[in-house]
């Protein structure tokens, strides 16, 4: 290997088989205790203004006012 290369995701994983079992656990064990540190900073919360425009597609072709008729129209 090149001394300044860059491994790629496909680099790791084949190298994964040339890992031992023991060395492919501990493989694990350390990508796993990374990741619930950045998963751990993250708080999971949302704002409500993350979903303007969302499924505003759907909606391109709609004749609102008749789309709102029907609506009514189907309360009686």
């Amino acid at each position: 290997m090149k001394k300044n290369s860059v491994l790629t995701y496909e680099d790791y994983v084949r190298g994964v088989d040339n890992l031992d079992p023991e060395q492919q656990l501990s493989l694990v064990e350390l990508l796993s205790a990374k990741l619930k540190k950045h998963v751990g900073r993250k708080s999971g919360k949302h704002k409500i203004t993350e979903l303007d425009g969302l499924g505003a597609e759907i909606w391109n072709e709609v004749d609102v006012q008749e789309y709102i008729r029907k609506e009514r129209n189907s309360w009686d």
